[in-house]
């Protein structure tokens, strides 16, 4: 089964994403792989807090 990937586009200060591609070339990956983990976690994060997230 093929998967669905969506795409987004994230406006910021071109210094943030510098730092941030640094970070993720530190973490041995691309930056669109590091903010996936990052949003993953803040998402269970969220969800251990509040309770499940319910999509229909």
């Amino acid at each position: 089964m093929r998967h669905i990937i969506s795409k987004f586009t994230l406006r910021t200060d071109p210094e943030l994403l510098k730092k941030f591609r640094y970070v993720a070339g530190y973490n041995a990956r691309s930056a669109n792989r590091e903010l996936e983990i990052i949003m993953r976690r803040h998402i269970l994060d969220f969800e251990a807090k509040y309770g499940k997230i319910e999509l229909e």
